[in-house]
């Protein structure tokens, strides 16, 4: 009797067992199929371009309408979210360092030019060019007090009116009256700048060579050096805040870095690979994407505590990197490369929350 009490027992604990894992089984195939589906979804995709110009900068007023901007004057331009790029008419021979629209209307490009196409030594490097009519005519702006040698290699606006441009040397420009004139500030570097980030017309943040980080809360009259003690001889090229406190940093060597505290201090993250990566871009506190050489795609939805290195349809360096929202966004970089995200109607993945 006991004995086939026992076997009994035996029986139903099999039972059991057997079925706890039949369902972790079907549990794993589960997620492992909800993962294969969505790593298939988020790809990026190659837009055609006809173009071989290294693009610099791209810039979208939503999902539909953007530009991308480049060597030798290239400027493109969308109007279906970059299903088809147009060749626009070349506004300068120059290098296009950066592009900006306030609206479908108006915008500025920031342009460098050759060092040895330099008439006199007095003749600036950079210079602006405005657009009133979606970019169909340009026209150069007089830069008040840019008369130096320096290059100038990003331009950011946090309204129509209020924008900073930088680059070369620490170079830093201000203007109130979207572009139509600007100012020379003061930064405490000579270092090249070659990122940044403004969260409104006071609160920003510049990055550069030499481990280069600055914080401002004045709107650029006064800055602050970050402290970034595991950051030695990093070239930082690029910043994306999220609000006065939640920053990252990316730079050379797959460097990158955390602030919790308005730039002060900064930390370092993993982020896998060993190339320079040229730029980031947060949508969120906890989602977040960066590029850089190689064709090199990084994806966190952690707030960078572990980041995912994406699967790229390129092996060009990608140099800039450009969201409209969570679902719609576009790197731009050598060889007329232009790559493109669309997650609409697509699952998304999953998310930490905060």
């Amino acid at each position: 009797m006991l004995l086939r009490e026992l076997e009994s027992t035996n029986n139903r604990g099999g039972l059991i067992l057997q079925s706890a894992v039949c369902r972790l089984l079907l549990l794993l195939l589960v997620v492992q199929c909800t993962l294969t589906a969505f790593a298939s979804s988020t790809a990026w995709t190659r837009q055609h371009t006809s173009s071989l110009a290294w693009l610099h900068a791209v810039f979208f007023l939503n999902p539909n309408q953007g530009w991308a901007v480049g060597s030798r004057g290239t400027v493109l331009s969308t109007n279906d979210g970059g299903k088809s790029w147009q060749a626009k008419a070349q506004p300068t021979e120059d290098t296009i360092r950066d592009i900006y629209f306030s609206d479908d209307r108006n915008g500025l490009l920031i342009c460098e030019r050759n060092i040895y196409d330099l008439r006199s030594n007095d003749e600036p490097r950079a210079y602006i060019m405005k657009t009133s009519d979606g970019g169909e005519h340009w026209k150069g702006l007089n830069m008040r007090g840019a008369g130096f040698d320096a290059r100038l290699m990003r331009v950011i606006f946090t309204s129509s009116e209020r924008g900073w441009a930088f680059g070369e040397s620490g170079a830093l420009y201000t203007t109130h009256d979207g572009g139509a004139s600007w100012i020379k500030l003061q930064a405490p570097t000579s270092y090249l700048l070659l990122g940044g980030s403004f969260i409104d017309e006071n609160s920003g943040w510049l990055a550069g060579a030499g481990t280069t980080i600055l914080q401002t809360s004045d709107g650029g009259e006064t800055w602050h050096r970050s402290q970034t003690p595991n950051a030695a001889h990093v070239r930082f090229n690029a910043t994306s805040f999220v609000n006065a406190r939640l920053g990252w940093a990316v730079g050379s060597g797959g460097n990158i870095h955390r602030t919790i505290d308005g730039g002060r201090t900064w930390h370092s993250q993993t982020s896998g690979v060993p190339v320079d990566l040229l730029d980031v871009k947060f949508l969120d506190s906890v989602e977040g994407w960066a590029v850089g050489n190689e064709g090199t795609v990084l994806h966190t939805s952690d707030g960078g505590l572990h980041w995912m290195n994406e699967r790229s349809p390129t092996s060009h360096p990608l140099e800039r990197i450009f969201f409209t929202d969570r679902s719609h966004g576009w790197a731009v970089g050598f060889g007329g490369t232009i790559i493109a995200y669309n997650l609409s109607g697509r699952p998304e993945a999953p998310r930490l929350r905060r």
